[in-house]
């Protein structure tokens, strides 16, 4: 048996994905009405709490986890929270995942953070993984549990870790897809349309990324080999001034064409594109 608070999309895949393999599920939702088939409901936090030693958190954010659970701890409820495991799987910030574990280790109870890199539709399938850090005595009791909604990564006992690779992660979704659209709005003011440009960008995005390992290294040694930072001007002042002639906007573009120009200024023109990561560490 696990508890499921929250059954949002993600919160209703998870707990869904558990039903899947034959397991009781005990849940709650704010809002009732959305509990899958074979769901036993809770009709309150306290009730869902004490049917079970493991607890899913799979809220809004942040405050909707204190608004949950600390009536809950404060409060007469069967038990409370104290000896159980609170997996918290609602999108923090890695140091609001460690207020999380410092206030569970407060209140006795054994915490493990996780970041869904997933979708809705792909937990429980291929693809589908999630990062946890935080107690690794939960993680490794709960493996059969958590390997029911994807590949389990554990990354550390700091139970902001996961946090910190999912934001760190997702800055390079949101700017990637922020580009395509970028392109997708210089294409269309010839008449383009977006589904042709996806056809074309997403193979070359992903022929890219096997860029990502040698930039890595050149990272990591601080030798900051490869194409130089001139010829990346070069190539960011042309997409800058193409975008200008095609009617869209260069907000997206001109502060990459920044940093790079900073490194120039500083000196550094002649070293690889990688050297701005030095600017983004300031």
């Amino acid at each position: 048996m696990t508890t499921f608070l929250g059954l949002g999309e993600m919160g209703s895949a998870l707990a869904a994905a558990n039903l899947k393999h034959g397991a009781g599920t005990v849940v709650w939702n704010r809002s009732p009405g959305k509990a899958p088939s074979g769901a036993t409901v809770a009709d309150t936090v306290a009730a869902a709490v004490a049917a079970d030693p493991v607890i899913v958190a799979c809220l809004f954010d942040l405050t909707s986890v204190h608004d949950v659970l600390d009536p809950v701890v404060l409060g007469p409820a069967a038990g409370g929270l104290a000896g159980r495991t609170l997996i918290n799987l609602t999108t923090t910030t890695p140091n609001q995942s460690r207020g999380l574990a410092a206030w569970a280790a407060d209140h006795g109870v054994t915490y493990l953070d996780g970041a869904i890199m997933a979708v809705p539709g792909m937990i429980g399938g291929p693809g589908s993984a999630v990062l946890y850090s935080g107690d690794a005595g939960a993680f490794e009791a709960n493996r059969p549990l958590l390997d029911r909604w994807g590949t389990s990564t554990f990354l550390g006992v700091d139970a902001g870790a996961a946090a910190l690779y999912d934001m760190a992660m997702l800055t390079g979704m949101y700017t990637m897809f922020a580009g395509f659209l970028h392109g997708a709005a210089m294409v269309a003011a010839d008449g383009g349309s977006a589904r042709g440009f996806a056809a074309m960008q997403a193979p070359f995005l992903a022929a890219m990324t096997g860029g990502l390992a040698g930039m890595a290294s050149t990272v990591d040694s601080g030798t900051y080999t490869g194409q130089s930072l001139y010829f990346t001007e070069t190539a960011l002042a042309a997409l800058l001034t193409a975008s200008e002639e095609q009617g869209v906007d260069t907000r997206l573009l001109k502060p990459v064409h920044d940093l790079v120009r900073s490194q120039i200024e500083a000196g550094f023109g002649a070293q690889g594109t990688a050297r701005i990561y030095e600017e983004l560490r300031r």
